[in-house]
């Protein structure tokens, strides 16, 4: 690959830190569509960072934080000729201040992270990645998420968990 010209645009609030969800959407470059769902709300601190911070974590070189590299590879994919695209909804809930409100908090993202991945999964979306919680959902909560996803993801519509 030779010198090119790139343009990355978004939109300044996905720069608010707090619980978040979002969606990868991966073009391979033999055109196939591959989907990561994941959250932000750190479980090794009370950080819960931005979708942006998290997205070059994701694909860069620390084998600690970049989950989705990882991903890719394991299955023989290149990142650098695949196409992006987040889709990112939140704050879902503000940051926390101490250790104990941040746990509850991330539980509940864990929540909403494993039921948006198993909806995009029967709803025939590709999710490279498995999300593993055994905490209380909130339906109410969640099927207001899903709606919100549908918009971007129009498999993904209002259902019965």
């Amino acid at each position: 690959m030779g010198p090119a010209t790139h343009e990355l645009k978004f939109n300044g609030e996905i720069l608010q830190r707090g619980f978040w969800l979002y969606i990868w959407e991966i073009t391979t470059q033999d055109q196939k569509n591959l989907y990561y769902v994941g959250r932000t709300g750190d479980s090794s601190s009370i950080n819960a960072q931005s979708p942006f911070n998290r997205m070059g974590q994701h694909l860069g070189f620390n084998d600690k934080s970049n989950v989705l590299r990882r991903h890719l590879e394991g299955k023989g994919i290149d990142p650098a000729k695949c196409t992006f695209r987040l889709v990112a909804h939140g704050p879902i809930l503000e940051e926390a201040t101490t250790k104990e409100v941040h746990q509850k908090r991330r539980d509940i993202l864990a929540a909403l992270e494993m039921a948006l991945a198993e909806a995009m999964a029967e709803a025939g979306y590709k999710v490279m990645n498995t999300v593993n919680c055994r905490k209380m959902l909130n339906i109410e909560q969640f099927n207001k998420i899903r709606n919100a996803f549908a918009a971007e993801f129009p498999k993904l519509v209002e259902g019965k968990k």
